[in-house]
Parts: structure tokens; C-alpha cells; sequence
């Protein structure tokens, strides 16, 4: 009887707290499921959607749902965030605020009744440690679950310099390059299917000694929740790892080049400074040159193995812009010159190329700053 108690007590208990908080805010229209959510934005403002699923502990579907409900209450609202204009941030309003001492003094009185003939702070500890243990010993979420992995190529001797390599593709970017030959991993469709983490783990775990190393490309790999459990685990198989950066998150990029995670480092340099924002396809008082900056600087002076690689397209780069980036990064082991290709799903149609003769001058001209500068993707004609 003792183990079908204890499963009935944690059963009544949850029953029992929520039909009190559905019962005393009905007359704020507000369930006992939103409330969690509204305390978690109320406490952390700006916190977003995915966060308050993962603080929580509950399903995005549910999240989504009980969100939106508050939104369309007037209790919260979506901000977009300044620096990623795909993030939206959650916020209380100012009609939230005006029952929050409320919903926390209901909150008090909740904790004073279950108080009653019990140590509630003694009851509270060991709650919270009972906790902790279900989410270590029952459920264990994998250190990786927030990554999405939108493709998966099993074999390339292109991407990794030396290596025959596995590319992984993450969704989502910070940048709108209009020239960026995969529009869905930058606005990743609703319907997009994602890879399983754990599906594309067990198929490098298959590969060993026939692969030597693994691709993290984009989209943008450091915007993804998780990279580095991600990261930890494909180490743990013995694989190499690069790292594709646009190199906007310079603190994460070092995090984990110091942490010994990754192996080789390619950054895109988009433009020469001046033209940088409207390469990216940001306004210029939502860009900020400083973080590219930050990370040329970082992978100059550091012992990662690295390259920087801009794709030259006609409409957005003449010769003095590459020019300017040799200047930049003179002193660099690897710069490449990529000769743009419409692939057919680029964010907006209607670039060009130059042409492989074209190319070769453009190169010679770099080679001035940068000797080791050289030509990638070139089709002649």
C-alpha cells in the first residue's frame, strides 16, 4: 500500500492546488496552468517562449497555448528582440501588474493552508530536493535536446579541409543575407521536420573509422539552444569537429574553442565593414559591426585552426570591398574567395556571379594582403 499511496498523495496534492487556484482567479479569467507561466514572465521580463518551456518543464504545444491565451487577455505581450529579429521576448503589461501582488498574496495563502500542522519549510526542502532527483534519476533530459538539426550530409571530402566529414545542418540565423542560397534553414517553415538528435548521434556512432571528423554548419550553430551538449557528445564518439560561424556571438564562439570542443573554425566575412549591414540584410541600427569584429580578432590571435571565406557576389562586392577584408585580416592562414551559384532557393532571387576570369583577378589583387588567399567553387567559363 505504501508505493500506491505515496502515487495517490503527489495525485491529490496537484488536483488539490489546482482547483484552488482555478477557483480564486476565475474572476481574473486566468487557469491554475497559466499562472506558472505568468509568475515565470512576471519575475524573468524578456524571457522567451522556448525558456519558459524549458524552466517550466512543459511541452511547447502547452506553452504556446497558455501564452497566447495570456496574450490575448492583455496579461503579456511579444516583443521582437533588437539584436535577432526571429526571438520574440515576453514581457507582463501593465494589466498584469495590476494584480500580480494579488496572485502573489493568493499564492501565500495557498502555502498557509497546506501549512497547517506541518513544518511547510521543512516539507518545502525536501520537496525541492524530491524534485531535483525526478528530473536526475527518472526523466534525464539529454544535455543536447535543444538543438535543431534541420539536414543531415552522411558523407562530404568538401567541407572539412583533409577530412572525410558528416555535415550537420542547424536551423535558424541571426542574418538575412539575400543572396543565401538556403532560405529554409534561415526562416525554418512551420512544417519543417526536424532531425532527432539521438538518431544522428547513433548513425555517427556507426561511422566511426570511416569518418574522421563532423561539420557544424548553418544557418547560424550558435544560436542553438544545447550546441555545446551537442557538441560534448560527438566528441565522446572521437570525432574532429568545425565549427561554420558568421561570427556574430564572439563570447560563445571563444566558450567553446577554449573548452577544447572545436577543432576547426570557418567564419564568413561577409563585406568590408562599411557594407557590412546591408550584406547581412539588417538595418543598420539593428547591425552591429562590433561582435564580427570581436571574433576576427579572437580567431586571429588564437591556436584554432581556422579559415575566413567570403562568398563574392557582383551586385554586393567590387574589388577595393575585398580589398578592405584582405586588409583586415592580413596575417591569416586561410582566406578563400567562393564564387556565388543561385541555388535555386536563395532568400531573394536575381544575384550574379563573376566569371572564373573575373574571379582569378579579384583573388590577385587579395593575394597583395593575404598570399595564401585562394579560389573555392570556381566554374570556369
Amino acid at each position: 500500500m505504501a508505493d500506491s499511496n505515496f502515487l495517490i498523495d503527489i495525485s491529490a496534492l496537484y488536483r488539490n492546488v489546482q482547483k484552488y487556484f482555478d477557483k480564486t482567479m476565475a474572476k481574473y479569467d486566468i487557469g491554475s496552468g497559466q499562472l506558472t507561466f505568468l509568475f515565470l514572465i512576471n519575475e524573468q521580463e524578456g524571457i522567451t517562449m522556448n525558456e519558459v518551456s524549458r524552466y517550466g518543464e512543459v511541452d511547447k504545444g502547452t506553452t504556446t497555448k497558455s501564452i497566447q491565451k495570456l496574450i490575448e487577455q492583455g496579461y503579456v505581450q511579444a516583443r521582437v528582440d533588437e539584436n535577432d529579429r526571429r526571438v520574440k521576448r515576453l514581457y507582463t503589461t501593465e494589466r498584469a501588474l495590476e494584480i500580480m501582488n494579488e496572485l502573489y498574496e493568493l499564492r501565500n495563502e495557498c502555502r498557509t493552508k497546506l501549512a497547517v500542522e506541518t513544518d511547510i519549510e521543512r516539507f518545502e526542502s525536501l520537496l525541492s530536493k524530491v524534485t531535483s532527483n525526478s528530473r536526475m534519476y527518472l526523466n534525464p533530459e539529454p544535455l543536447y535536446s535543444g538543438i535543431r538539426i534541420a539536414g543531415l550530409q552522411k558523407m562530404t571530402m568538401l567541407d572539412y579541409p583533409g577530412k572525410v566529414a558528416a555535415t550537420i545542418f542547424t536551423g535558424g540565423c541571426n542574418f538575412k543575407c539575400p543572396y543565401c542560397h538556403n532560405r529554409d534553414l534561415v526562416f525554418v517553415p512551420g512544417s519543417y521536420e526536424f532531425f532527432d538528435p539521438d538518431e544522428v548521434l547513433s548513425y555517427l556512432e556507426k561511422r566511426k573509422g570511416i569518418l574522421d571528423g563532423v561539420c557544424i554548419t548553418g544557418g547560424e550553430p550558435l544560436i542553438q539552444d544545447d550546441l555545446e551538449g551537442f557538441i560534448k557528445e560527438i566528441r565522446k564518439i572521437g570525432y574532429l569537429v568545425k565549427l561554420d560561424t558568421n561570427g556574430y556571438f564572439p563570447d560563445r564562439l571563444k566558450e567553446l574553442c577554449e573548452a577544447g570542443l572545436i577543432d576547426y573554425v570557418a567564419m564568413d566575412i561577409k563585406n568590408s565593414p562599411d557594407r557590412y549591414y546591408e550584406t547581412v540584410g539588417l538595418n543598420q541600427d539593428v547591425f552591429r559591426m562590433e561582435p564580427i569584429e570581436a571574433s576576427v580578432e579572437y580567431l586571429k590571435h588564437s591556436r584554432i585552426e581556422h579559415e575566413f571565406r567570403t562568398t563574392v557576389v557582383r551586385e554586393f562586392h567590387e574589388a577595393e570591398d575585398l580589398v578592405a577584408i584582405a586588409k583586415w585580416i592580413q596575417g591569416s592562414p586561410h582566406y578563400y574567395l567562393q564564387q556565388y551559384t543561385d541555388s535555386g532557393n536563395v532568400i531573394q532571387p536575381g544575384w550574379s556571379a563573376y566569371t572564373s576570369e573575373e574571379m582569378k583577378e579579384l583573388l590577385a589583387q587579395v593575394q597583395v594582403y593575404v598570399p595564401a588567399a585562394e579560389l573555392r567553387g570556381i566554374k570556369e567559363g
